[in-house]
């Protein structure tokens, strides 16, 4: 009756200090900010009443006669008034919450000794984590311990896990929680660790209570009797039952097809589903369950906030990677428009390098039209445009956009001109993963045409056409010293080329393209013709251009190495980038959570390659990738661009030829060598990208080899793993279903094949992704050099287009682009992209705190990134050696250091591989 009274009146008190308090606004989110007066005012009400609950709490536990208590630390992280998914949310008091007995309460599960009712571990006292406050609100996100005491039996053996119940109405980010035990035996202590790292939300928010396991792993069938049964009703809670819209707060993990990126309501903006059907195959993405069009119950609606993801995939906060994301979203969303805007009307051209060269000299001035779209803007939006202008830019005046200089001009602002540079980047540029081996000659389209749409399958490249080039050799000598080479994307872009070309909406003309390039007696690469070709029965439609000799300029030439790089920029976003990790990658983390439990070892290993990839992923669904979203505005295929990277989907991908040894040998790029580490040997050793990568897979490899060998004795408990094998089960016929019955899916029946797929998984996750990726501004931020967009095709001679080049060249190479408005939108995101965090998490290093203590596991943890210091070293002095690899600085002076293990710095560094695409 006492407490009851007192807490009455303690009420009363606490509301009347509060009124008349005027709450600031921060931000706009005034809800989401306390008063620092009412604090004050009502600070010592407030420690009187949570002394009250402590008398309360120990009144209530005060029988511990049967019990012993466990002290511990429990970590949870401050949120960030900065972070979106805070933002208008109804926080309630600190202490109306707790006066309306609203708690954290902690139950610890043991893992050895099983209660013969439930059929679980044993059960300790459920204990109240004492002064919580849950509004944890600060300008940056850092963590809070809190000292709790659990009491457990006398006879509760080793604690394996806990649940945890909170009461309050508003979630937590739940870090971790440590644990101290006695041991009676010999009076030392145990530590056990719970790393947790998730958001916890009111427990009616759930099913079942949350669950927490310690840092110990155990493959399915070792699992310790107390946890059997949590284990698998954890999974069941993650794979959901298929039904509903998800929300926020779900933590399920199911597939979709991408049937969400166009809008069925506007025949402009349909779009094709992608996935689930032959015509347009894909990766499944995580299924949201949102409701249909009526006009096509195919296709998902699409929202102008972000897409469901499980709460936990959701940036946490404190990782800066977050504010690159923000600033990624506030530019489709604020900064697009507004150059759109400035830039786009009348018959605005670039009409010489130095205006080009001026975005990052002189800058935008975007100050009107920024306003103007801050004007008409929601003010919940998260981050005002001129700040994604200050973030973006080296001016200190937020009105302007000022660019970066891109290294591929920093050093020499004419070395992208030269034939030596185009060649170097298709094996050290922003896409040097395409480029293979010439094998025979004439080259033969395998295009299936019954119809004859394409004409003469036959490439209409001669011996005459590459032979001047090949320093005395004969094309069928060059073919037998392995001294032809060639990126071909005629049969990729042909099927339409038509299409793209006669879109009336869309400003853009392209080809199909073929390059053959030369390896010299310097091991430097050369190109020696290129082939462009339109849809074209007559077999008219096949051109060929040849470098000009004695270094004379030929601008026609110039005009096909642009449309050669305009294909090839689209291969690069569209496959080597987007669809080749980012959408390849999500599958396997959707059925690695599905089937993979927290407790499997190999859950453990692979987590830290996931981080932040599905959320990257949503953000591009929604800005990127959608109906008029950035790729459409700005890239050559416009509305067509999804459905060719469904195309090369289907044409390329396999998931045994990810790896990296695998695609060498498929592109004949290497041979089989058993005397290497690698397994493979290059066919010329100064190819930037394979040298640097392959140090990098047997880093990946040997770490992947011995984590396997510490919990998995012999390929027969690879078999039995049932959860193992469910993972690659469902990983093929669910995640990427499309492809089930493709070759290339290897056998999960060996600790060897095992460890190939995880290694293939880490490399694609991991270094395939930062070679694709953070070189992106380095060379498409100068859009001479890398045109993402072509408007004009290559005159024919005798006509007036061909008369307007010979007397205006530069004027209309330039105008054969993209318009400003488009190439300063694709530089504004790919400088975005580019970017590393302040506190990026390389390989090597910074796995999540406490992620196992099993010392096998860490001393060849330990292993791995002494391996990784030695390919970066390995880097450093082959870019020192320029004689002898002239391809890793070629004349622009660009070092080739995108698969340098670490970055000693953020931003736009040209080097680092971070663990996971979490950009």
């Amino acid at each position: 009756m006492l407490a009851s009274e007192s807490t009455k009146r303690l009420t009363v008190l606490v509301k009347k200090s509060r009124r008349g308090v005027q709450q600031p606004d921060v931000m706009g989110s005034q809800k989401h900010m306390r008063s620092l007066a009412v604090r004050a005012s009502s600070s010592r009400i407030e420690t009187a009443i949570k002394g009250l609950q402590n008398l309360l709490h120990l009144s209530e536990n005060a029988d511990t006669t049967d019990y012993v208590s466990v002290e511990g630390v429990l970590t949870v992280r401050k949120r960030s008034v900065l972070n979106w998914m805070d933002i208008n949310s109804d926080v309630v008091d600190d202490a109306e919450d707790a006066l309306l007995d609203r708690k954290v309460l902690l139950q610890l599960v043991s893992s050895d000794q099983v209660d013969p009712g439930t059929k679980i571990g044993k059960l300790g006292k459920e204990c109240e984590v004492l002064n919580w406050n849950l509004v944890q609100d600060s300008l940056i996100s850092e963590d809070v311990t809190y000292p709790v005491t659990l009491l457990v039996p006398k006879d509760f053996g080793t604690p394996g896990a806990f649940i945890v119940r909170n009461k309050h109405m508003n979630e937590f980010f739940l870090k971790s929680l440590s644990l101290t035990l006695p041991d009676n035996s010999s009076g030392n202590k145990t530590q056990v660790f719970f790393p947790c790292n998730s958001w916890v939300y009111n427990e009616k928010k759930y099913q079942c209570n949350r669950i927490f396991f310690s840092n110990q792993a155990f493959l399915t069938d070792q699992t310790p009797p107390g946890l059997v049964q949590l284990r698998e009703t954890e999974m069941m809670n993650l794979r959901g039952d298929g039904l509903g819209e998800r929300q926020v707060w779900d933590r399920i993990y199911d597939y979709a097809i991408y049937n969400d990126l166009g809008d069925p309501t506007k025949p402009e903006d349909r779009r094709p589903n992608l996935g689930g059907s032959k015509e347009f195959p894909y990766p499944r993405r995580c299924r949201t369950g949102r409701p249909v069009y009526d006009v096509d119950p195919t296709m998902e609606r699409r929202v102008l906030r972000n897409f469901y993801i499980p709460r936990d995939e959701i940036f946490d906060g404190v990782k800066q990677s977050d504010f690159l994301v923000d600033q990624l979203t506030s530019a489709a969303h604020n900064l697009v428009p507004a150059i759109e805007q400035l830039l786009s009307g009348g018959n605005n051209e670039f009409r010489s390098f130095k205006e080009v060269r001026n975005l990052y000299e002189e800058g935008l001035h975007l100050a009107e039209q920024l306003q103007q779209v801050k004007d008409t803007k929601d003010q919940t939006q998260k981050m005002d445009p001129f700040q994604v202008v200050k973030n973006l830019g080296a001016d200190d005046r937020q009105d302007v956009l000022k660019f970066t200089i891109p290294q591929v001009i920093s050093y020499n602002e004419e070395g992208w001109k030269e034939d030596e540079e185009f060649a170097r980047q298709r094996i050290a540029g922003n896409n040097p993963i395409l480029i293979k081996l010439l094998t025979s000659f004439p080259i033969v389209s395998e295009l299936n045409d019954p119809e004859g749409r394409y004409g003469d399958p036959t490439s209409a490249i001669t011996h005459s056409h590459i032979e001047p080039y090949l320093e005395g050799m004969s094309v069928e000598q060059a073919l037998e010293a392995k001294k032809l080479y060639v990126l071909d994307y005629h049969d990729l872009y042909l099927p339409v080329v038509k299409q793209i070309n006669e879109l009336e909406s869309f400003d853009s003309q392209t080809y199909a393209t073929r390059s053959i390039f030369f390896l010299n007696k310097k091991n430097v690469l050369k190109p020696c013709a290129i082939e462009l070709a339109l849809e074209d029965s007559t077999g008219r439609g096949k051109r060929v251009f040849t470098p000009p000799k004695n270094n004379q300029r030929d601008w026609m030439w110039d005009l096909a190495k642009a449309h050669v790089c305009t294909n090839d920029a689209g291969v690069h976003q569209l496959y080597s980038h987007w669809t080749r990790t980012h959408a390849s990658v999500e599958p396997f983390i959707i059925a690695t959570n599905r089937q993979l439990s927290v407790m499997h070892p190999l859950n453990i290993l692979l987590q830290p390659h996931f981080k932040n990839t599905m959320n990257i992923n949503a953000r591009a669904r929604l800005l990127l990738i959608s109906a008029n979203g950035v790729i459409e505005k700005c890239f050559t295929p416009g509305k067509f661009a999804m459905q060719i990277s469904s195309l090369l989907y289907g044409a390329l991908w396999r998931f045994d030829e990810q790896g990296l040894p695998n695609d060498l040998l498929k592109r004949g790029m290497a041979v089989k060598d058993a005397t290497s580490e690698s397994g493979v040997k290059l066919q010329f050793e100064d190819y930037p990208y394979a040298r640097d990568g392959l140090d990098l897979w047997c880093a990946f490899k040997s770490w992947v080899t011995d984590y396997i060998n510490v919990y998995y004795a012999s390929d027969q408990i690879v078999q039995q793993d049932m959860e193992l094998q469910e993972w690659w089960s469902e990983i093929r016929t669910k995640g990427h279903a499309d492809k089930k019955d493709a070759p290339g899916w290897p056998s999960l029946d060996s600790k060897a094949n095992l460890v190939e797929i995880l290694t293939t998984i880490i490399w694609i996750s991991s270094a395939h992704h930062a070679a694709v990726n953070f070189g992106q501004y380095a060379y498409i931020g100068y859009m001479p050099n890398v045109p993402v967009i072509m408007r004009r095709l290559v005159p024919e001679v005798g006509t007036k287009e061909h008369s307007q080049l010979l007397s205006s060249p530069e004027q209309f190479f330039l105008q054969s682009h993209g318009r400003p408005w488009q190439t300063t939108i694709v530089m504004a995101i790919v400088e975005i992209l580019s970017k590393h965090a302040q506190d990026e998490e390389y390989i090597g290093e910074s796995f999540i705190e406490g992620w196992t203590d099993n010392k096998q596991v860490l001393d060849a943890f330990q292993k791995f990134d002494e391996k990784l210091q030695k390919a970066g070293e390995a880097i450093k002095e082959r870019n020192a050696t320029t004689e002898r690899f002239p391809n890793r600085w070629g004349p622009t002076k660009v070092p080739y250091t995108l698969l340098y293990p670490k970055s000693d710095k953020p931003g736009l560094t040209g080097m680092g591989v971070p663990n996971s695409i979490s950009i």
